[in-house]
């Protein structure tokens, strides 16, 4: 009988799966030098003398926001990451800029901090007191986390109204 590790917890699912360069589209995602990147430019090449349309891709990386270049031959595959979004409600931040998030099954976490190029707001503070305007109007602050190759970060944040 083989021994099975059921202890790692891992599902199975890959991290990136291969695409054939040409099926990419503008705004997917592909990994360019090892980084996931949305593809903000991409043009075609005419096929050349020795046989083979290039492909000039542009990305940004999505956790980043840096920018990536790569060429490839039209025919060959690149790694396209699993890229997935979780929405969470924010309880808290506190001053060291980590927050404290609740998803739906109200498990919490406070191990993602608080970035000023993804969230939108300049300084701790201003989501502090974010917070407090929203919890004095009764509404809820709500953040998504995107997750690729390992990497975790809060994307966006908003106030979602809890009105009727």
């Amino acid at each position: 009988m083989a021994d099975h590790d059921f202890e790692s917890g891992q599902s199975g699912a890959s991290q990136t799966i291969p695409m054939q360069c040409s099926a990419l589209r503008k705004n997917g995602y592909v990994m360019l030098k090892s980084r996931p990147c949305k593809i903000v430019e991409m043009s075609t090449s005419k096929t050349g003398k020795h046989g083979h349309a290039k492909v000039h891709l542009v990305g940004l990386d999505i956790f980043t926001g840096k920018k990536y270049e790569d060429i490839c031959p039209s025919t060959h595959n690149m790694d396209v990451p699993n890229v997935t979004r979780v929405e969470y409600s924010v309880l808290g931040c506190d001053e060291d800029g980590y927050f404290e998030l609740m998803d739906e099954q109200g498990e919490t976490r406070s191990d993602l901090k608080f970035s000023p190029a993804i969230t939108q707001a300049d300084s701790i503070s201003a989501i502090q007191e974010t917070l407090k305007g929203a919890d004095k109007d009764d509404n809820t602050v709500i953040v998504t986390v995107w997750k690729a190759l390992e990497e975790e970060f809060i994307k966006e944040m908003k106030v979602k109204s809890n009105a009727p």
